[in-house]
């Protein structure tokens, strides 16, 4: 049989309740249609709300294309060697690093922001035990 005779059949035909993927009552059919997850259907709650999240990466961009128009390629490169280092220097694996060499590369060190007064979640005082979180590190566990 064709493809035409296939799609003229399929549109002509009825559709049967126990068959679509809402269920017969309307209701979520989880089984032939999967799981609904309420973060694919949520909305983005303003317009500049992804302007927000990737500020950063985009001041970075500006910045690189700056440098490089005015001082040409080899600029950029050297920075983002010196960023690639900067990032490599870590505390111990227990304990949060400030990234202190990286802020202060981009010329945020002096800059004082949210997590600076009201505290940054992940830089809690409750302190894990010391080997157990070097061997997890380090893949012994």
């Amino acid at each position: 049989m064709n493809s035409r005779g296939v799609r003229s059949q399929l549109k002509d035909s009825v559709p049967v309740a126990g068959f679509c993927p809402q269920g017969a009552y309307g209701v979520h059919d989880a089984l032939r249609g999967g799981f609904s997850s309420v973060k694919n259907e949520l909305i983005q709650s303003h317009p500049l709300e992804l302007t927000e999240k990737n500020f950063q990466l985009n001041q970075d961009k500006m910045n690189m294309s700056t440098l490089r128009n005015i001082q040409g390629l080899h600029a950029p490169l050297k920075l983002q060697m010196e960023y690639r280092a900067a990032r490599q220097i870590q505390r111990l694996p227990f304990l949060q690093s400030s990234n202190l060499a990286l802020d202060t590369l981009r010329g945020s060190d002096d800059v004082i922001g949210f997590e600076d007064i009201l505290n940054d979640p992940c830089q809690s005082e409750v302190m894990g035990d010391p080997h157990v979180m070097v061997e997890f590190r380090l893949g012994l566990l």
